[in-house]
């Protein structure tokens, strides 16, 4: 197992395995530790010669190549900051990032440079390819010198930055490494966007457990199982909605018994895909965490607890506090709700150029909190049972979350008026039995103009940003202050859903 450490490094220290052993291991191959300490040596020198200051951003819009899996070590090696950019997202949300982050170099792919304009990447360096330069040593950087932003939704408006220090990338590597018990012999199947904090991580995690990742870009189930095998993956992390298709689809006894351990964060498990998942995995421990990118992760509930019970997120991970709070500021006893709030060296550093979310959402921390300092304040509202088991209660904000992904409502409502096909509209999350959440936009405007609005959305916005469903109307409700009354919306949206599905259920 691998020995907690409090006392954070640069992260491109974390290569912690055997010069000779597999730390990348791809469809070209593998690289030994010795080859990635080379290659991010490398990178980064090439970096340093592009004519960068100290602290310039570099982003990456790539899948899953070598060059995204090194980039997240080179670019702070190199004394820059890096922004993941999801390969799924589309011109508008890229060039957004590109300009709110100051992004002074992309390195991306040919196809996906074309579909940018040229005010898009103003004042940006483009590279369709990375090329190596004279190896730079390991950084000496200040563990809390800023070395990455990664951009999540929030309940209103476009993706932010979360700011990430190198100490809140180590201890977050460390931490993980050592809760699930990850060793050099291990395989892990990196499934998740690396622009997300649970997939980055699964890199830092493993390097610093000595183990091999193997970097994934799939379409189906099937080419999950298929790559299980064929890398001998012992290790598989995950969100709801790909649980529901990893038991969909058919998996051999001996594959399946590959597996050690399943992870799961991004959304509650079931009751049901718990089941599911046992039967199909009867070898593998099972993981269920919780988190917020802006602390990386709050908790994690051990396997040996999951089946008597599966509705808790468990306790805090190693180097964090998660404490329930009180309106009043005062501890929330047992079996009392209160809202989340997480202290510690976890904590990100803020929102990259907003001030004004970043003092809502990042305040000091409780009077009776052990660690002190700022604390992030969730939103959340969960308790702690006479167990000592946190158990989930509700999403105070709006966010919708959709196979995995977080979704500004804000966003999306602002993609649908931007057209002009719908005056205004309102995103809400439904409930969908394999997407977790299903879009619905209820819209003011005619009906007939669904298809051309479809149209654009879908050369705009990322599949997974997509409204399922459209209700049209001629009016939308509003408040006493005269603005659109989304709760009371999403209220009755949601009634009806649950009335149909009551509905279909006595059919």
């Amino acid at each position: 197992m691998v020995p907690l450490d409090p006392v954070p490094q640069p992260i491109d220290h974390v290569l912690a395995g055997a010069a000779d052993a597999p730390a990348l291991v791809d469809r070209a191959g593998a690289l030994s530790y010795a080859q990635v300490e080379d290659r991010v040596a490398r990178l980064a020198g090439w970096l340093s010669a592009q004519g960068l200051a100290p602290g310039d951003r570099v982003a990456t819009w790539l899948p899953k190549t070598r060059e995204a899996c090194l980039m997240p070590l080179a670019a702070p090696r190199a004394g820059l900051v890096h922004v993941p950019i999801n390969p799924l997202l589309k011109r508008a949300q890229v060039a957004h990032i590109l300009a709110d982050s100051g992004a002074r170099l992309l390195l991306t792919q040919p196809a996906r440079a074309a579909t940018l304009d040229p005010a898009d990447t103003q004042g940006v360096i483009v590279h369709v390819e990375a090329g190596e330069g004279t190896p730079m040593p390991r950084s000496g950087a200040d563990p809390d010198a800023l070395a990455a932003i990664l951009y999540t939704s929030g309940s209103t408006g476009r993706p932010k930055g979360v700011m990430l220090s190198h100490a809140n990338l180590w201890l977050g590597a460390n931490s993980v490494a050592h809760y699930l018990r990850l060793a050099p012999d291990d395989v892990v199947l990196g499934v998740l966007p690396l622009s997300f904090d649970y997939g980055q991580n699964q890199l830092f995690s493993t390097w610093a457990a000595g183990a091999a990742v193997a970097p994934l870009d799939y379409l189906t189930a099937r080419d999950v199982v298929k790559a299980v095998e064929r890398v001998g993956a012992t290790t598989l992390a995950g969100v709801p909605p790909l649980w529901v298709q990893v038991l969909e689809a058919d998996w051999p006894v001996e594959t399946a018994a590959r597996l050690r351990r399943l992870t799961n964060s991004g959304g509650a498990l079931t009751p049901r895909l718990v089941r599911g998942l046992r039967g199909r995995f009867p070898h593998a421990d099972l993981y269920p965490m919780y988190g917020l990118t802006e602390a990386f992760r709050s908790t994690f509930l051990d396997p040996t607890l999951v089946d008597a019970h599966p509705e808790a997120i468990g306790a805090a991970i190693p180097h964090a506090e998660v404490m329930i709070v009180r309106p009043d500021g005062s501890e929330a006893p047992a079996a009392e709700p209160g809202e989340l709030v997480h202290a510690g060296p976890l904590v990100a550093h803020g929102y990259w150029r907003d001030h004004q979310r970043t003092a809502l959402r990042f305040r000091p921390a409780p009077a009776f909190s052990r660690y002190g300092g700022i604390a992030v304040w969730s939103g959340d509202t969960a308790m702690r049972g006479e167990d000592g088991l946190l158990r989930f209660v509700g999403r105070d904000d709006e966010m919708i979350k959709s196979a995995g992904n977080r979704i500004s409502p804000g966003e999306v409502e602002e993609a649908v008026v931007a057209g002009g096909e719908a005056a205004e509209a309102v995103a809400i999350g439904v409930p969908d039995a394999r997407l977790g959440q299903a879009i619905l936009v209820v819209a003011r405007g005619d009906a007939a103009n669904e298809p051309a609005l479809r149209d654009r959305l879908r050369r705009d916005l990322p599949n997974f940003m997509q409204p399922t469903h459209f209700e049209w109307r001629d009016e939308l409700p509003r408040n006493a202050n005269g603005k659109l009354d989304r709760a009371g919306l999403r209220a009755a949206m949601l009634a009806r859903q649950g009335q149909g599905a009551a509905d279909e259920d006595k059919a």
